[in-house]
């Protein structure tokens, strides 16, 4: 049997530009709580107080979905792009860079438009000039920024960063090329807990700042059956980081070269690529393996399908919600899916999704970023 349909009035929709302002408040709103959330988790730690969360409330909680940099290839949070010396890596850096300011398409992947900082600790300007206008011509932006000098971690790097993001706060992307130019110097430096410590300390950052940290390192000299064991270094700094990208070629004057991907955020890939002498252009030949997707939950899927059939926000309470539903769920279970697959909501249907309490119960909040 059926079960009767309830008819919510449908919230009208705002203008694109009160809608922009809107979409940019709540994400921001959300990026600030994060941000809270993780600077009182480091106040508790200093007063020796431990921080727990219990099951329910991690159910009940909706945590912002993981800002894409570069779609279904690096996020928000701290990465290692590890090469040999003189392999391309600063080409790379620098194409990765001007396409995410630009705005434009990465290979196959989508980007995110935001302001970018290199430090290009190992060039000087001259260098990076003649390097950018033979990649990309004379076409240029002012969301690319560049540094040739920088502090030391232990010396003030990160007040330095802090300034930078203060000053650009759609700050998206930062390239430290290379680590050791910013490593704390000490006598035991490259033992594991400093190693750990190094990258954990540029994660904290980026966390708090909700940017993408990338750093620029070498392999070392003997091989490995596993690519990233050939990281220069300990097991620390992969350990701390949120993932890492591997440039490899199988002989240094080939121009093929293996890019190879691990990460928390994003599935593990091996991209092929070949190196335009001509443009200094890293160009994308294949995948060894599509991705594949994790299927979605149906509930969520009727949801989204909800709001995309209607071309308009929804707001309302979860009974109300879930009455529009062909699949009889409760209230809580409804919101509890829904906050565990926010960021599906967002890839899979463009949808950013907003949950609260009042006194009529819990409301729910569905924006379509784009109409």
């Amino acid at each position: 049997m059926s079960k009767e349909k309830k008819i919510v009035p449908i919230t009208p929709a705002a203008t694109d530009k009160e809608q922009s302002k809107t979409t940019s408040k709540s994400i921001t709103e959300k990026e600030q709580k994060s941000n809270l959330q993780a600077t009182n988790n480091l106040k508790n730690l200093e007063q020796e107080v431990l921080h727990t969360i219990t099951m329910e409330e991690l159910y009940d909680t909706v945590y912002p979905p993981k800002s894409a940099i570069v779609d279904k290839l690096i996020y928000n949070g701290t990465y290692l792009f590890v090469g040999a010396p003189k392999i391309g890596k600063s080409f790379l850096m620098a194409q990765l860079g001007y396409h995410v300011s630009m705005g434009l398409p990465l290979w196959n992947y989508q980007v995110n438009q935001g302001t970018v900082l290199y430090l290009a600790l190992e060039d000087d300007y001259s260098r990076i000039q003649k390097r950018l206008s033979r990649m990309f011509g004379m076409e240029s932006t002012s969301n690319f920024h560049f540094a040739t000098q920088s502090k030391a971690l232990n010396e003030g790097l990160e007040e330095q960063l802090t300034h930078f993001v203060t000053e650009h706060p759609d700050t998206r992307l930062i390239m430290i090329d290379t680590l050791q130019k910013v490593r704390e110097i000490n006598g035991d430096r490259y033992n594991y807990s400093n190693d750990y410590d190094i990258v954990m300390k540029l994660k904290q950052f980026s966390e708090k700042h909700n940017v993408c940290m990338l750093i620029v390192h070498h392999t070392r000299k003997l091989q490995s059956e596993d690519c990233f064991d050939m990281i220069s270094g300990t097991n620390g700094l992969l350990g701390a980081s949120d993932g890492a990208f591997i440039l490899q070629k199988t002989k240094r004057i080939d121009n093929k070269g293996i890019l190879d991907i691990v990460g928390r955020d994003q599935q593990d890939q091996k991209l092929y690529l070949e190196f335009d002498r001509e443009k200094c252009l890293w160009k994308f030949i294949k995948m060894e393996t599509e991705l594949c997707k994790e299927p979605l939950d149906p509930i969520v899927k009727m949801v989204g399908e909800i709001v995309i059939k209607q071309q308009s926000d929804w707001t309302g309470t979860a009974s109300e919600l879930a009455a529009l539903l062909p699949k009889e769920i409760s209230p809580n279970a409804l919101t509890r899916r829904l906050n565990v697959n926010v960021e599906r909501l967002l890839e899979d249907f463009g949808i950013h999704y907003e949950a609260s309490r009042n006194r009529t119960g819990r409301q729910i909040k569905l924006t379509l970023t784009k109409k």
